[in-house]
């Protein structure tokens, strides 16, 4: 089911000039297809997947809905059919910067050997670099896959991991080096990256701070949950106060109740005398 809000128009440009090759009323359904895709893909991937589905059933031969059902199958986690769309994306394109995906998609199902393969393909020295750092990632979680730890860490010790920049990739890289660190039981260096892959990484994706409180030997708490847990106790004393004064208000009344009757004597005497004025006489008429 397309969202009624969208429709198709929202495309990105490249994917419309390879729409225009269908039929008008086609092309239309297949963009809606494609940008509903591309809407679920980070919260609901298995129903962007689903999405790109249909679109490549009624446009197969375009490279761009070729494209969006290897990303999302990838993201849903049907490596075996987007290993496939990725290779029919390389050929139908050109496009090489599926590389790391498809490397991943190899570990993914328990070939590392292949993986390590793919990274020796040789259009890796014309990727992007933040595909190359992705790679480097993908080839070092091979290793390790392979039991080859020091082989891992020694592929991720590039240049980059001490670059100043603020691109996406390098608190991923440190965090791969980190974690390479730890399982080789080398702690201390571990942490150290593990803070630095943390610096890096602004809203906290990685989980570099919680690994790094954990190696200290620290309990990593959310600050929002510690906000809620206060939020609570302050409603729980504010009621209990509330209670305390009620039960007060009640024992202030039962005293009141409790006057004994010489009270209630010395109370009438000491009230004052009424006394009744005499009423005037009728006049005689």
């Amino acid at each position: 089911m397309i969202p009624a809000d969208i429709t198709g128009g929202e495309l990105d440009r490249g994917v419309k000039a390879e729409l225009r090759s269908l039929p008008r009323s086609l092309a239309d359904l297949v963009a809606q297809h494609l940008v509903a895709s591309g809407r679920f893909l980070d919260d609901e991937p298995e129903l962007a997947y689903q999405h790109a589905r249909t679109a490549r059933r009624l446009a197969a031969r375009l490279g761009g809905v070729r494209e969006a059902v290897a990303i999302t199958a990838y993201l849903a986690e049907h490596y075996d059919e987007a290993l496939t769309e990725f290779r029919a994306v390389r050929r139908m394109t050109g496009n090489h910067e599926v590389l790391a995906m498809m490397a991943d998609c190899e570990r993914a199902l328990g070939r590392p050997e292949k993986a390590l393969a793919l990274a020796q393909d040789k259009h890796v020295r014309d990727l992007s670099e933040p595909t190359q750092i992705e790679l480097l990632i993908v080839t070092a979680g091979a290793r390790r896959d392979m039991g080859q730890t020091a082989a891992a860490i020694q592929v991720l010790e590039v240049p980059e991991l001490t670059k100043r920049t603020r691109a996406e990739w390098l608190p991923r890289l440190r965090y791969a080096y980190a974690d390479a660190l730890a399982a080789a039981d080398r702690t201390e260096e571990a942490l150290v990256w593990f803070h630095r892959a943390a610096g890096a990484d602004a809203d906290g994706s990685t989980g570099a701070a919680e690994r790094a409180a954990e190696l200290e030997g620290l309990e990593f708490t959310d600050l929002d949950e510690d906000l809620e847990d206060e939020e609570i106790e302050e409603a729980k004393e504010t009621d209990d106060a509330a209670t305390v004064v009620e039960v007060d208000e009640v024992d202030d009344e039962d005293n009141f109740g409790d006057l004994d009757e010489s009270d209630d004597e010395d109370a009438e005497d000491e009230s004052p005398e009424v006394v009744a004025e005499d009423k005037p006489e009728k006049s005689e008429q």
